[in-house]
Order: structure tokens, then C-alpha cells, then sequence
């Protein structure tokens, strides 16, 4: 019975700490369709570090928005951004706080608290527009592994999109 009772309490143990990695540290996402060809393909699963730019804490409730051990966004970066919809889209950085942008024949200034004196910062993220700072979750770094979406576990891997370091 001392035996069994140990082994659950080691398993929960575990388990606690997994779960507090994968949603402090690393987190896996799934990118639904082929838009940023030839990068990603639909059914890849990318890794994303959650701490790439400061771990992310509070929001609109109970605590304020920030950043722990805040490190810089840079142009070029592919992103985990989380959407106004509650989904999680994968992008790529185009524009950081100040840039000067040219989007249908104007001129814009990509706004940023030191720039513009805007609230946020803001980067523009290929292919979903301007998004603000506390909506980045982190950098993705890595495809894991494909699998075709409507396809079964054991079916559907693509062996050419394992483990690709971006």
C-alpha cells in the first residue's frame, strides 16, 4: 500500500511539473494551413519559447500586463501571437515600434510608447496586421514534426519535417 501511495504521489508530482514547463517555458502549436509556405505547411507542429522576449504576466484582469526579463522583438522573427478570436496564429515580424511603413500608397509609423506615445507597443506581423505586445506569446524555433491534417496517428507523418530548426 506504502509502495502504491508513493508511486501516485510521484506521478502527480510529475505531472504538476510538466504541466508548469509547457506553460511557463515551451509550448507546442499546431499551424493550421499553408499561408506561410514554404516556412510552414499546414500540419506542422512548431515549439515555441515562451520566454524569447520576458515571460509574459497579468493581463486586462486581475494583474496588469508585463514582462519579466524583457528582451527586444526584432524584425524577422517568426511569432506565436494570440488573436483577438482566442486563437493562436503563427507570423512573421515585419515591423517593430518606429518603423516607417507604406501600406496601400501611405505612409504609416509603426506606434510604440517611446515612438508615438501610443499605450502599447505595437509590431506588424505577416499575415495578421498590427497586434500589440502582450498579444505575443513567444518565438517559434523549431518545427517538431508534420502530420497532414484528416489524416490517422500512424498515417500522414512527413519524415522530410522532422525536428527543422528555423
Amino acid at each position: 500500500m506504502k509502495s502504491c501511495l508513493k508511486f501516485l504521489l510521484a506521478l502527480a508530482i510529475a505531472l504538476v511539473i510538466m504541466l508548469t514547463f509547457r506553460a511557463l517555458v515551451f509550448t507546442i502549436y499546431t499551424v493550421p494551413d499553408s499561408t506561410m509556405e514554404p516556412t510552414f505547411k499546414a500540419g506542422d507542429r512548431v515549439m515555441v519559447n515562451r520566454w524569447s522576449y520576458g515571460l509574459r504576466t497579468g493581463d486586462d484582469g486581475l494583474f496588469s500586463y508585463g514582462r519579466l526579463c524583457r528582451q527586444p522583438i526584432d524584425k524577422g522573427d517568426w511569432l506565436a501571437v494570440d488573436d483577438s478570436l482566442g486563437r493562436v496564429v503563427i507570423g512573421r515580424c515585419t515591423a517593430v515600434p518606429g518603423d516607417t511603413i507604406r501600406l496601400q500608397e501611405r505612409t504609416f509609423i509603426v506606434p510604440g510608447r517611446t515612438t508615438t506615445c501610443a499605450h502599447h507597443d505595437y509590431y506588424l506581423v505577416d499575415p495578421i496586421g498590427l497586434v500589440r505586445e502582450q498579444q505575443i506569446i513567444g518565438r517559434v524555433f523549431i518545427v517538431v514534426y508534420n502530420h497532414t491534417p484528416g489524416r490517422v496517428i500512424w498515417h500522414g507523418n512527413d519524415p522530410s519535417r522532422l525536428l527543422l530548426p528555423l
